[in-house]
């Protein structure tokens, strides 16, 4: 065989999710692009603001020499000032230029902390349902990802952590806003997770680092604060990107922010520049840094979002299906009718609709529904949803 067996089996593992995308293809060639309703993506209908546009054509028609060179491999010393800076008005914590890395999105940012911390064999720890790639970066160095059940709610269950803790826990990943339930993280789950993590890590003698993967911080609904996790627990790496908030996710642009008062911080910091270069990122776009550095406070597009929510979660709820109610991100993660997620995925079909089957984000039962598309899209597909779970019964 040309690859490896650890991709091979990597590969055959993801087989359905490939499966679908393929027969999504041939479902669109067949009827028409637009008369199948791909909620598949979790790619934002957003256009980028006009202050990104504004500024993208200021640097283009900037001719400074070395523009486009090398920079640290943490990238633009500047940049990462005014990104510390940004930070230390909202959280109150001390960031400067050393805390942050610029990196090749949030995806970027969680392989070089990941590179930074683990040995092989060491595990890391997610609250279910996740991000379908978490489980892959822990494997690309050899790690474990260990998945912790969640409340009904999707809430994290403290104690269901404290039991899933051993010497070999190196990190948690949280997500908040989540994807794929949309579900936020309210300041006393944070506060009591702090205690459980801080009480963990002197029972086992070393630092359990949280790794903080927040994207979607900005687009929550009904006047929801996200609350910062660094506030609550030293150890916290916060690790974020562009791609939603300014709807950028094919320049690939995001940071890394290591809290100043984190276990061996400085050596963390080195170690991330290091990471940083060694797995091929080299430095982040250097336009894209440019570009994103005065654009800190720029608002996401929430009305629109919250406008979509609105349109789809109460449709959806008449029609019979359960589900949690989302006030982040841009996903609706309702209960599967009769239990087998790829089995209603594979009815959703007959009506036109693609969706994605929970398994794949360790949530079995369950399946996600990315409705950052246009409202029209939304609108026609719901004779669909109502259809399929009328059938389906």
């Amino acid at each position: 065989m040309a690859i490896s067996v650890k991709i091979a089996e990597a590969m055959e593992a993801s087989s359905w999710i490939r499966k679908m995308f393929e027969e999504g293809a041939m479902l669109k060639k067949q009827k028409g692009e637009e008369n199948v309703f791909d909620f598949t993506l979790g790619n934002p209908i957003t256009e980028p603001p006009e202050a990104f546009k504004k500024k993208l054509k200021e640097l283009v028609d900037n001719d400074t020499p070395g523009s486009h060179a090398y920079m640290p491999n943490s990238g633009y010393p500047w940049v990462r000032e005014k990104i510390a800076a940004y930070l230390s008005k909202e959280t109150g914590i001390p960031y400067t230029a050393n805390h942050i890395v610029m990196t090749v999105g949030a995806a970027g940012g969680l392989n070089v902390i990941l590179k930074a911390l683990m040995d092989e064999g060491d595990e890391i720890l997610t609250f279910a349902p996740f991000f379908v790639e978490y489980r892959f970066y822990a494997d690309n160095f050899n790690g474990i990802l260990k998945p912790i059940p969640t409340t009904e709610e999707f809430l994290p269950d403290l104690k269901k952590l404290q039991e899933a803790i051993t010497p070999k826990t190196k990190a948690l990943i949280m997500n908040s806003p989540n994807n794929p339930t949309g579900v936020v993280y309210t300041e006393t789950i944070l506060k009591d997770l702090a205690t459980t993590l801080t009480e963990a890590s002197n029972k086992i003698g070393k630092p359990i680092y949280l790794i903080s993967d927040e994207p979607y911080r900005k687009i929550v609904f009904e006047g929801m604060k996200v609350p910062y996790p660094s506030r609550y627990y030293n150890d916290t790496i916060l690790i974020t990107s562009h791609s939603k908030d300014l709807s950028l996710p094919g320049e690939r642009i995001g940071y890394l922010a290591l809290h100043p008062h984190a276990t061996d911080a400085d050596t963390l910091s080195a170690a991330t520049n290091f990471t940083n270069r060694i797995l091929g990122y080299v430095n982040a776009p250097a336009l894209m840094q440019r570009a994103i550095a005065d654009l800190q406070t720029e608002p996401a597009d929430v009305e629109g979002y919250q406008r979509k929510r609105d349109l789809f979660y109460p449709a959806l709820i008449s029609f019979g299906y359960e589900c949690v109610k989302p006030m982040g991100a841009f996903y609706l993660f309702p209960k599967a009718p009769g239990g087998d997620d790829v089995a209603f995925i594979q009815h959703l079909k007959n009506f036109d609709i693609l969706a994605v089957p929970g398994s794949g984000f360790g949530a079995p039962g369950y399946f996600r529904i990315a409705y950052c598309v246009k409202d029209s899209v939304i609108e026609r597909s719901l004779d669909g949803f109502k259809k399929a779970i009328e059938s389906y019964r």
